[in-house]
Order: structure tokens, then C-alpha cells, then sequence
């Protein structure tokens, strides 16, 4: 193979990052991407979906970003509340976010994300989809990798691969076979921690001036309660009001490790925020009994690894977050992009090659998925405090920041933290380093 874009190329899963890794290998000339996802189809559901400017940047250079921002929530300031009384604790505007950074920061479902950059694929020659059909096991890494696939009406069959790109998810198979070949196990950090996702419809608000006022908004608003909170903006060209909660996971903590969702309890779900203002009371009271569904929010301890001959991970795969920095789908993407610029760079198919320029990958990102994988567990630590001398001291910062606009403790909507986010330009900075860390790579082989 003369060509490094006739690299056989498989992507496993069929989430973001996968999608946005498959489009991002497709525009950067690579003819042979294959996608591998276990639904029978792309039936796109979830919940909403914060877009920052680091991920818009991404996507515009896909060619999906204008239609999905057209039907997104453009996010011009937040509130960050005490969940019991609805006092304002911070209120950040964001009106220049478009100005500072070349994108704006949004709000939007997950589906048009998701469904955007699927239709971008399929309109990539380079890209075949395989729907149906589960990664079983990772049997060899090098020096070409071999998997074992298993359709949903056929027997188990082999594939070979120059490159397998590992977007699984937090229960990725690909990481779980690199790190048995490698004597090593994946290590889950207990977040103690779960979630609820709802959605409410104008139908169901347009009785209410003062939740309609909240839905017409372009108002991210944060409640906030010891170990709990609720964060709630628009989506939908304003057709749905999104609310996302993290609470005490006590669903989770005697189950099997194979349970991530549960159907829960409206009763219960309102006692979980039995003490918050009664504006929340009033939303999650319009959630139909029978629709409520929990999820466990799950964190690994940094792997060792994320590389092995011409397998790599991404996204969850590799790096889990909580969701309090609203990064998770972003880092995803961006993994995507970066894999693509590095494997675009190899001087050859050669499978040494191919393994230098993955471990570049790794190199690029290891280091900042790391650093808000933890900042998002700080910053919800920080929100979920009870009575005491830490939360008198959180709120004397709230308190400060109306004075001097700095930093507060909500990293997601702090000035400073989102500088650092949504500045980055992954695509540049890899383009900027891969010299100098690819040289460092050869030197170590």
C-alpha cells in the first residue's frame, strides 16, 4: 500500500465521537473507513446537548455546524441558583462568546447533533456503515489489527484492519481486550453520583407565564443543593425545556456492574428534591409517571494506556467524565479530529508508522482530557456542598464575582475556565506539536 488514506480503517460505535472521528478521517482524504455500531439503526433519542466553541469549531469544518445551530439555543448568559429558595447565587453573561472565541456557545438535542454529522458521513464515499453488528473481541493489535465481529442474524466473523478506532463507550470492548493483552484492567473511580434527564414541551409550559419565560430564554440556569443539582436550559428552536440533575446514586450502588439505567419513581424523584424552590417542584411535577429514567454517571481512574500496535481509544472509551463541565461529547469529537491530523501526517502505511503517529494522538490529548475529567469532579464537589465553612467560603466567591466578573466556583460558566476550553483549537495545537512529539516516539522505539 503506497497511499496512507488507503489505510483499512474501522470505528467501533456509532456515538459523537465516533461519528465525528469516521467524517473527520473522510474529509482529511482517507477512502476506507468502516463503522461498526451493534443498533440496527440510527434512531436518534437523548436528551439535550451543550455545543461550545471548541466543538462548533470542529464541526464547521466538517460541514455540519450551520444546521445544527440553526435550530440550537444560543446561550447568552446563565444563572447559577440556590436550589432551595431560587436565589440568584452568580449570574454570568455571556453575550460575546461568538466574538472572543469565533463560535457561539449553544444548547441543542442530541439527535440533531448526532443526525448532522450522520448525514455528513453518508454523504462521505469513504464511509461504509455496518449497523447490526457487535465488536466481540480485539484478537490482534499488530502489525495489522483483527477483530471479531458478530452480526445480529449470522455467525461470528473475523475483519483486518490497519487501524481500529475504539468509540465504544464507558463499556468499550476495544479497551477492555487492550488492556487484558496487556496484563492490565480498567479501574471505575466511584462517583457515587446519578442523574435524571427530562425534557418538557411547550405544550406542556405554555399554561405558565413564568416557566414559558425560562423556555423563550437564552438562559443556561443552575440549581444548586448539598449533593444535587439541576441545570435546565432551551432546545429545539425553543420547543423543549431540558432539565439534567445530578443526585446520590442510591439505585446503583448494589446492582451489578452491567446496570447503567433504571426506570425510577416520580414519588421518589421528587423527594430526592423535596426541599427545592417551588418553581423546580412545578417542572418535575409535569413529568408523566412511568417516564422517569435514571442514569449512573460513571468516571475511570486515568488509564495507562490508550494505545496498543494500530488500536486507540476515544472519547468514553478512554476518558469518562461527569457531565459538570458539559465536555464529555466535545472531548469525543475533538479525539476524532486529532486521529485524523496525526494519521494524515504518516510518512507511510508501514504498521511501525501507523503506531507512532496513534501514540502522538495520545500524547496530544492525554493530558487535557485529563485535566477536565478532573476539573468537571472539582467543580461538582464544589456545587453539592452541604452546611459548613467550605460552602460559607463557595459562596463568598459566588458573592465576589459581581464585583470583580473573575472566576467562580461553577467552572462551567466561570470566565476563566471557559478561556481556557474553548480557546483550544485541537486541530491547530496538534498541527503546532507533532513534529516535536512524534520525533520523541521514534526516539523511544
Amino acid at each position: 500500500m503506497s497511499d496512507v488514506r488507503d489505510l483499512h480503517i474501522i470505528v467501533v460505535g456509532c456515538g459523537m465521537g465516533g461519528l465525528g472521528c469516521a467524517l473527520s478521517l473522510a474529509k482529511n482524504g482517507f477512502k476506507n473507513v468502516h463503522v461498526y455500531e451493534n443498533a440496527p439503526g440510527l434512531g436518534f433519542v437523548g436528551a439535550g446537548i451543550q455545543m461550545a466553541p471548541n466543538m462548533a469549531r470542529i464541526l464547521d469544518r466538517l460541514g455540519c455546524w450551520d444546521a445544527i445551530e440553526k435550530e440550537a439555543t444560543n446561550v447568552k448568559e446563565t444563572s447559577i441558583r440556590q436550589g432551595s429558595t431560587n436565589e440568584e447565587l452568580a449570574h454570568v453573561q455571556m453575550p460575546d462568546i461568538r466574538a472572543k472565541y469565533g463560535y457561539p456557545h449553544c444548547t441543542g438535542h442530541r439527535a440533531s447533533l448526532a443526525g448532522e454529522m450522520y448525514n455528513g458521513c453518508k454523504n462521505e464515499p469513504g464511509i461504509r456503515f455496518h449497523f447490526g453488528t457487535t465488536l466481540v473481541s480485539v484478537d490482534s493489535f499488530s502489525p495489522k489489527a483483527k477483530v471479531t465481529m458478530k452480526p445480529l442474524n449470522g455467525p461470528d466473523f473475523a475483519v483486518e484492519a490497519d487501524v481500529v478506532i475504539g468509540g465504544d463507550g464507558i463499556k468499550s470492548i476495544t479497551r477492555d481486550s487492550m488492556l487484558s493483552r496487556l496484563g492490565l484492567k480498567a479501574e471505575e473511580f466511584e462517583t457515587g453520583q446519578a442523574a435524571y434527564r427530562i425534557m418538557l414541551t411547550r405544550e406542556q409550559m405554555s399554561t405558565d407565564p413564568e416557566l414559558l419565560a425560562l423556555l423563550d430564554s437564552d438562559l443556561v440556569v443552575r440549581w444548586i443543593g448539598e449533593q444535587r443539582h439541576i441545570i435546565a436550559y432551551p432546545v429545539a428552536n425553543k420547543t423543549i425545556y431540558n432539565l439534567s440533575s445530578a443526585q446520590p446514586d442510591t439505585k446503583f450502588a448494589a446492582a451489578p456492574t452491567a446496570t447503567w439505567t433504571t426506570f425510577g419513581s416520580k414519588e421518589a424523584m421528587l423527594e430526592v428534591y423535596g426541599d427545592f424552590c417551588p418553581l423546580v417542584h412545578k417542572m418535575l411535577g409535569m413529568v408523566p409517571e412511568g417516564e422517569v429514567c435514571e442514569w449512573r454517571l460513571r468516571q475511570h481512574k486515568p488509564l495507562p494506556t490508550w494505545v496498543h500496535g494500530g488500536v486507540a481509544l476515544l472519547g468514553d472509551a478512554c476518558h469518562p467524565t461527569l457531565p459538570h463541565l458539559s465536555q464529555g461529547a466535545a472531548m469525543a469529537i475533538e479525539d476524532g479530529a486529532v486521529i485524523a491530523e496525526v494519521l494524515g501526517r504518516a510518512r507511510s502505511a508501514d504498521p511501525a508508522e501507523v503506531h507512532r503517529c496513534l501514540k502522538v494522538y495520545e500524547l496530544l490529548r492525554k493530558e487535557r482530557t485529563s485535566e477536565l475529567v478532573d476539573l468537571a469532579y472539582q467543580s461538582g464537589r464544589a456545587l453539592h456542598l452541604g452546611e459548613g465553612k467550605a460552602k460559607e467560603e463557595r459562596d463568598k466567591q459566588f458573592a465576589a464575582f459581581k464585583e470583580n466578573k473573575a472566576s467562580i466556583p461553577d467552572k462551567w460558566a466561570s470566565p476563566d475556565v471557559q478561556n481556557m476550553i474553548y480557546s483550544h483549537d485541537c486541530v491547530a495545537h496538534a498541527r503546532q506539536n507533532f513534529d516535536d512529539l512524534y520525533k520523541s516516539i521514534a526516539a523511544k522505539l
